[in-house]
């Protein structure tokens, strides 16, 4: 049971907690909550605010009722750099900073909220056109020499021309500074020439006037100073005679034993210069000369070695290249002699077979020729017993082979007569079919038509009679000739 209730308070401690972490936000010293989703009564802002403004302490929120968002209180800087006209007509660029943030009071804080909430990054742009308009319209009522004696006169008139603006958006202006005025066109440069030239002749007169009273003065020094020299000189001579006689009185001894301890220290600095240069020699000898050494030995074994290997791996392509050019060598004699004996066989198979033809064709060409003349024989003894046949049959009985050669005629007939009404357009038959037979036999009659086709065949049937055919002549076999075949 105890512990049931232990579970359920700290259960319901982080319930509270966790809802207090949802709710509770606090405010930075540098940022204001703009609590959104209940009307709140702000002094100086109006009864119409739809929003609550927090600054540097805690509140509650209702989560998924309302909405909270920070508004920076930072300083924010905004650079200008601005192409402006005088009222002389002289363009110039007028480059300075603006530094600014969002006021302390609520109603600053209201107005930029409500126009930079989303846009913050956007507030130094905003700024820098507030400003560009406003020094371009007071550049415009000053001349150069306005702004370059009177900067301050342009930093107040601009920065009270934008307070009444900036104070709408909420901001306040903590600095404005003109930083540089830029002239392209040289006219500020050329006011300053007279100017210059003034300052550079009155820095030269000055100049040649102290280096005047200098070189006056220096002379005057030199020459007090060259008379103190050579009198210090004189009395320097007479002493220094007199110390140089009492000195080499007193340092004879010295120059000799000096001189003696001088060849010692120099014959022992030149033992000690010969062992180490023996030294250093032997020394070269074990870092640099062996290792060289070592290092050309391991060069030219190794080239060898590869140059060995070569010998070995040219001699290895050359063998394995002979063996394959003769290998297809070989297969390529085999070939040829293969398609040498086919080509043989190819050529005798081909003789036999033209020689086989030829006799064949010799052989059909003389049947044929007999055949032939055979069968032109056979029609010309036809011919002539018919001829024989029908002259016999005309002397015995005329009228029944004009009889049936008119039959045979008759479909010419029966044309040649229907070609006397190829231009009757109406025709009118009485009698039936007496009328019909009545008006051919006319037609016949006087066309002429069919007793010139009876004529004709007459004519026909007795010219062989009078003229007797010659007898046929036999037929003469074809000559057959016989092409040799070439085996």
């Amino acid at each position: 049971m105890l512990f049931t209730i232990v579970g359920a308070g700290l259960a319901v401690l982080l319930v509270g907690i966790t809802l207090f972490k949802l709710m509770w936000r606090v405010a930075e010293p540098n940022e204001a909550l703009i609590i959104s989703g209940s009307r709140h009564r702000t002094e100086g802002v109006g009864d119409g605010l739809g929003f609550r403004i927090v600054t540097g302490r805690g509140t509650f929120v209702t989560p998924g009722l309302q909405g909270v968002r920070r508004l920076s209180l930072d300083l924010n800087e905004a650079e200008l750099d601005v192409e402006c006209v005088t009222t002389q007509g002289i363009p110039v660029r007028v480059k300075g900073v603006v530094i600014f943030k969002i006021g302390d009071d609520d109603v600053s804080i209201a107005n930029a909220a409500r126009r930079f909430l989303d846009q913050q990054k956007l507030i130094s742009q905003r700024v820098h056109n507030v400003f560009a308009g406003h020094l371009r319209s007071i550049v415009g009522g000053l001349t150069v020499e306005d702004m370059i004696r009177d900067r301050e006169r342009l930093t107040g008139e601009t920065r009270a021309a934008s307070g009444l603006e900036m104070e709408k958006l909420g901001l306040i202006i903590d600095t404005l500074q003109i930083q540089e005025i830029i002239d392209p066109t040289g006219y500020i440069k050329n006011l300053a020439i007279p100017h210059a030239a003034a300052v550079q002749r009155d820095a030269r007169i000055a100049q040649a006037e102290a280096d005047r009273m200098a070189t006056e003065a220096e002379q005057e020094a030199a020459a007090r100073k060259a008379e103190a020299t050579r009198n210090s000189a004189i009395q320097q001579s007479a002493y220094q005679a007199e110390r140089d006689t009492a000195s080499a009185r007193a340092l004879q001894a010295g120059p000799l034993a000096e001189a003696a301890a001088r060849q010692e220290v120099v014959v022992q600095e030149t033992k000690v210069a010969q062992l180490e240069s023996q030294r250093k020699e032997q020394q070269l000898q074990i870092d640099v000369r062996k290792p060289a050494d070592a290092r050309a030995y391991e060069t030219r074994t190794r080239a060898e070695a590869d140059r060995d290997a070569r010998i070995s791996a040219a001699q290895a392509q050359a063998r394995e290249t002979e063996l394959k050019a003769a290998a297809e060598a070989s297969q390529v004699r085999i070939a040829a002699e293969a398609d040498a004996d086919a080509t043989k066989l190819r050529g005798l198979a081909s003789a036999e077979a033209t020689k086989a033809t030829g006799q064949a064709e010799a052989a059909s060409s003389e049947a044929r020729g007999l055949a032939e003349a055979a069968a032109a024989r056979a029609i010309g003894l036809a011919k002539a017993e018919g001829i024989k046949a029908r002259a016999a049959a005309l002397t015995e009985n005329p009228d029944s082979v004009v009889a049936q050669e008119l039959a045979e005629k008759w479909p010419e007939i029966v044309l040649a007569a229907s070609e006397s009404f190829g231009n009757v357009e109406h025709m009118v038959l009485l009698n039936g079919a007496e009328g019909v037979g009545d008006l051919f036999t006319k037609a016949l009659t006087m066309g002429g038509t069919g007793l010139g086709v009876a004529r004709q065949l007459l004519t026909t049937l007795q010219g062989p009679v009078q003229q007797a055919p010659a007898p046929p002549v036999p037929p003469q076999p074809v000559p057959v000739q016989k092409v040799p075949i070439e085996e």
